[in-house]
Protein backbone atom coordinates (compact mmCIF):
# COMPACT_ATOMS: atom_id res chain seq x y z
CA UNK A 1 0.00 0.00 0.00
CA UNK A 2 2.93 2.62 0.55
CA UNK A 3 4.34 1.89 -2.59
CA UNK A 4 1.09 2.76 -4.46
CA UNK A 5 0.94 5.98 -2.01
CA UNK A 6 5.34 6.70 -2.78
CA UNK A 7 4.09 6.65 -6.81
CA UNK A 8 0.92 8.52 -6.33
CA UNK A 9 2.73 11.37 -4.71
CA UNK A 10 5.87 10.75 -7.43
CA UNK A 11 2.73 11.01 -10.27
CA UNK A 12 1.41 14.12 -8.87
CA UNK A 13 4.40 16.26 -8.66
CA UNK A 14 6.22 15.49 -11.97
CA UNK A 15 2.66 16.02 -13.43
CA UNK A 16 2.48 19.34 -11.62
CA UNK A 17 6.22 20.19 -12.57
CA UNK A 18 5.67 19.13 -16.46
CA UNK A 19 2.16 21.02 -16.34
CA UNK A 20 4.03 24.43 -14.85
CA UNK A 21 7.58 23.88 -16.40
CA UNK A 22 9.37 24.29 -13.45
CA UNK A 23 13.60 24.00 -12.96
CA UNK A 24 14.56 20.44 -14.37
CA UNK A 25 16.88 19.47 -12.16
CA UNK A 26 13.25 18.80 -9.60
CA UNK A 27 12.79 15.53 -11.62
CA UNK A 28 16.15 14.38 -10.37
CA UNK A 29 15.07 15.33 -6.90
CA UNK A 30 11.30 13.26 -7.13
CA UNK A 31 12.86 10.56 -9.29
CA UNK A 32 15.78 9.50 -7.17
CA UNK A 33 14.80 10.59 -3.47
CA UNK A 34 11.00 9.89 -3.93
CA UNK A 35 9.81 10.44 -0.51
CA UNK A 36 11.65 13.30 0.60
CA UNK A 37 12.21 15.10 -2.88
CA UNK A 38 8.38 14.51 -3.66
CA UNK A 39 7.20 16.41 -0.26
CA UNK A 40 9.89 19.36 -0.71
CA UNK A 41 8.73 19.84 -4.02
CA UNK A 42 5.10 20.29 -2.83
CA UNK A 43 6.12 21.99 -0.11
CA UNK A 44 7.90 24.43 -2.00
CA UNK A 45 6.16 25.01 -5.37
CA UNK A 46 2.54 23.32 -4.84
CA UNK A 47 1.01 23.54 -1.41
CA UNK A 48 -0.58 26.61 0.02
CA UNK A 49 -3.96 26.84 2.01
CA UNK A 50 -5.77 28.16 -1.01
CA UNK A 51 -4.46 25.09 -3.54
CA UNK A 52 -5.20 22.46 -0.86
CA UNK A 53 -8.35 21.09 -2.81
CA UNK A 54 -6.99 21.74 -5.99
CA UNK A 55 -4.00 19.39 -4.96
CA UNK A 56 -6.50 16.70 -3.81
CA UNK A 57 -8.93 16.95 -6.97
CA UNK A 58 -5.25 16.75 -9.13
CA UNK A 59 -4.21 13.57 -6.82
CA UNK A 60 -7.90 11.87 -7.75
CA UNK A 61 -7.40 12.40 -11.28
CA UNK A 62 -4.42 10.82 -11.62
CA UNK A 63 -4.83 7.94 -9.48
CA UNK A 64 -8.64 7.26 -10.86
CA UNK A 65 -9.82 10.01 -13.64
CA UNK A 66 -13.13 8.26 -14.12
CA UNK A 67 -14.28 9.01 -10.33
CA UNK A 68 -13.54 12.84 -11.10
CA UNK A 69 -16.18 12.50 -13.94
CA UNK A 70 -18.58 10.34 -11.74
CA UNK A 71 -18.15 12.87 -8.72
CA UNK A 72 -19.02 15.81 -10.73
CA UNK A 73 -22.02 13.94 -12.90
CA UNK A 74 -23.83 13.52 -9.46
CA UNK A 75 -23.61 16.84 -8.52
CA UNK A 76 -24.88 17.83 -11.74
CA UNK A 77 -27.60 15.71 -11.71
CA UNK A 78 -28.51 16.87 -7.67
CA UNK A 79 -27.86 20.50 -8.71
CA UNK A 80 -27.88 21.53 -12.13
CA UNK A 81 -25.98 24.69 -12.05
CA UNK A 82 -24.28 26.63 -14.42
CA UNK A 83 -21.18 26.26 -12.89
CA UNK A 84 -22.02 22.15 -12.26
CA UNK A 85 -22.33 21.70 -15.77
CA UNK A 86 -19.07 23.62 -16.23
CA UNK A 87 -17.21 22.02 -13.69
CA UNK A 88 -18.15 18.45 -15.30
CA UNK A 89 -17.26 19.91 -18.68
CA UNK A 90 -13.39 21.16 -17.39
CA UNK A 91 -13.12 17.38 -16.44
CA UNK A 92 -13.71 16.33 -19.58
CA UNK A 93 -11.85 18.42 -21.08
CA UNK A 94 -8.63 17.90 -18.64
CA UNK A 95 -8.69 14.03 -19.75
CA UNK A 96 -8.95 14.79 -23.84
CA UNK A 97 -12.58 14.40 -23.59
CA UNK A 98 -12.77 17.05 -25.95
CA UNK A 99 -16.78 15.73 -27.92
CA UNK A 100 -18.47 15.24 -24.12
CA UNK A 101 -16.62 18.57 -22.78
CA UNK A 102 -18.39 20.72 -25.89
CA UNK A 103 -21.63 18.97 -24.90
CA UNK A 104 -21.64 20.36 -21.39
CA UNK A 105 -20.00 23.71 -22.22
CA UNK A 106 -22.70 24.47 -24.73
CA UNK A 107 -25.56 23.38 -22.36
CA UNK A 108 -24.00 25.66 -19.71
CA UNK A 109 -23.93 28.71 -21.89
CA UNK A 110 -27.12 28.10 -23.74
CA UNK A 111 -29.73 30.19 -21.26
CA UNK A 112 -27.00 32.04 -19.20
CA UNK A 113 -23.67 33.98 -19.55
CA UNK A 114 -23.76 32.99 -22.76
CA UNK A 115 -20.00 34.54 -23.86
CA UNK A 116 -18.70 33.42 -20.38
CA UNK A 117 -14.90 34.19 -21.10
CA UNK A 118 -13.24 30.77 -19.54
CA UNK A 119 -16.02 28.58 -21.58
CA UNK A 120 -15.54 30.24 -24.69
CA UNK A 121 -12.12 29.83 -24.65
CA UNK A 122 -12.23 26.14 -23.70
CA UNK A 123 -14.57 25.49 -26.78
CA UNK A 124 -12.21 27.21 -29.08
CA UNK A 125 -9.38 25.10 -27.99
CA UNK A 126 -11.80 21.54 -27.78
CA UNK A 127 -13.06 22.20 -31.52
CA UNK A 128 -9.44 23.42 -32.44
CA UNK A 129 -8.43 19.69 -31.67
CA UNK A 130 -11.23 18.24 -32.98
CA UNK A 131 -10.52 20.26 -36.17
CA UNK A 132 -13.90 22.30 -36.29
CA UNK A 133 -12.46 25.38 -37.45
CA UNK A 134 -15.94 26.65 -38.20
CA UNK A 135 -16.79 27.03 -34.80
CA UNK A 136 -13.61 28.07 -33.73
CA UNK A 137 -14.45 30.76 -36.02
CA UNK A 138 -17.77 31.21 -34.21
CA UNK A 139 -16.57 30.85 -30.88
CA UNK A 140 -13.63 33.38 -31.17
CA UNK A 141 -15.68 35.87 -32.74
CA UNK A 142 -17.70 36.17 -29.82
CA UNK A 143 -14.53 37.35 -27.58
CA UNK A 144 -12.62 38.82 -30.11
CA UNK A 145 -12.82 42.17 -28.58
CA UNK A 146 -11.83 41.29 -25.42
CA UNK A 147 -8.62 42.91 -23.97
CA UNK A 148 -7.07 39.27 -22.90
CA UNK A 149 -8.23 38.09 -26.14
CA UNK A 150 -5.01 39.88 -28.41
CA UNK A 151 -1.85 37.52 -27.95
CA UNK A 152 -3.41 35.19 -26.42
CA UNK A 153 -3.80 31.29 -27.48
CA UNK A 154 -7.41 31.61 -28.28
CA UNK A 155 -6.41 33.90 -30.73
CA UNK A 156 -3.52 31.95 -31.99
CA UNK A 157 -5.80 29.29 -32.78
CA UNK A 158 -7.82 31.68 -34.63
CA UNK A 159 -5.70 32.78 -36.92
CA UNK A 160 -5.13 29.10 -37.52
CA UNK A 161 -8.81 28.10 -38.06
CA UNK A 162 -9.25 31.56 -40.78
CA UNK A 163 -6.12 30.03 -42.73
CA UNK A 164 -7.52 26.52 -42.77
CA UNK A 165 -10.57 28.04 -44.02
CA UNK A 166 -8.72 29.91 -46.70
CA UNK A 167 -9.67 33.24 -45.01
CA UNK A 168 -5.67 34.44 -45.43
CA UNK A 169 -6.10 38.11 -45.19
CA UNK A 170 -8.08 38.01 -41.93
CA UNK A 171 -5.60 34.82 -40.62
CA UNK A 172 -3.16 37.31 -41.48
CA UNK A 173 -4.04 39.84 -39.33
CA UNK A 174 -4.16 37.84 -35.97
CA UNK A 175 -1.20 36.44 -36.71
CA UNK A 176 0.29 39.91 -36.65
CA UNK A 177 -0.83 40.13 -33.25
CA UNK A 178 0.34 37.59 -31.37
CA UNK A 179 4.08 38.25 -33.44
CA UNK A 180 5.56 39.76 -29.98
CA UNK A 181 9.37 39.49 -29.90
CA UNK A 182 10.53 37.15 -27.19
CA UNK A 183 7.45 35.15 -26.83
CA UNK A 184 4.69 32.92 -27.91
CA UNK A 185 7.64 31.10 -29.83
CA UNK A 186 6.07 28.15 -31.29
CA UNK A 187 3.01 30.32 -32.35
CA UNK A 188 5.19 32.76 -34.33
CA UNK A 189 7.11 29.44 -36.12
CA UNK A 190 3.42 28.91 -37.50
CA UNK A 191 3.10 32.25 -38.54
CA UNK A 192 6.77 31.96 -40.28
CA UNK A 193 5.13 28.46 -42.29
CA UNK A 194 1.74 30.28 -43.22
CA UNK A 195 3.97 33.03 -44.82
CA UNK A 196 6.22 30.60 -47.08
CA UNK A 197 3.31 29.02 -47.64
CA UNK A 198 1.94 31.98 -48.83
CA UNK A 199 4.78 32.94 -51.02
CA UNK A 200 5.63 35.91 -49.00
CA UNK A 201 9.58 34.04 -48.26
CA UNK A 202 11.04 37.55 -47.43
CA UNK A 203 8.92 38.02 -44.55
CA UNK A 204 9.04 34.33 -43.75
CA UNK A 205 12.81 34.27 -43.79
CA UNK A 206 13.06 37.80 -41.53
CA UNK A 207 10.72 36.32 -38.86
CA UNK A 208 12.36 33.09 -38.60
CA UNK A 209 15.84 35.38 -38.40
CA UNK A 210 14.46 36.79 -35.91
CA UNK A 211 13.16 33.29 -33.99
CA UNK A 212 16.98 32.07 -34.31
CA UNK A 213 18.37 34.98 -32.71
CA UNK A 214 16.63 34.83 -30.04
CA UNK A 215 16.66 30.65 -29.50
CA UNK A 216 20.44 31.76 -28.64
CA UNK A 217 19.85 34.43 -25.93
CA UNK A 218 17.23 31.96 -24.47
CA UNK A 219 17.55 30.54 -20.72
CA UNK A 220 18.42 26.52 -20.86
CA UNK A 221 15.04 25.68 -19.34
CA UNK A 222 13.27 27.35 -22.72
CA UNK A 223 15.81 25.66 -24.86
CA UNK A 224 14.34 22.90 -23.77
CA UNK A 225 11.29 23.63 -23.51
CA UNK A 226 11.20 25.11 -27.29
CA UNK A 227 14.23 22.36 -28.86
CA UNK A 228 11.75 20.70 -31.74
CA UNK A 229 10.62 24.71 -32.31
CA UNK A 230 14.20 25.54 -32.76
CA UNK A 231 15.10 22.73 -34.89
CA UNK A 232 12.54 23.39 -37.09
CA UNK A 233 13.48 27.34 -37.14
CA UNK A 234 16.75 26.12 -38.20
CA UNK A 235 16.05 23.67 -40.87
CA UNK A 236 14.00 25.84 -42.48
CA UNK A 237 16.56 29.00 -42.63
CA UNK A 238 18.85 26.37 -44.12
CA UNK A 239 16.54 25.34 -47.21
CA UNK A 240 15.85 28.61 -48.06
Amino acid sequence: MHYYLIVALQAFCIYHLYRNKNEFYWYFLIIFIPILGSLIYIILKVYNRRDADKIQQELTTIINPTKRISDLAKKLEFSDTFQNKVNLADAYFDMGGYKNAINHYEDAIRTSFQNDQHVIKRLIEAYSQLENYENVINYAQRIHTKFDFKTSRSQFLYAVALEKTSRLEEATQQFRQIDIPNSNYEERLIYAKFLLNNKKNEEGRELLTELQEESRHMIKANKRNYNGAIREVTQLLNEM
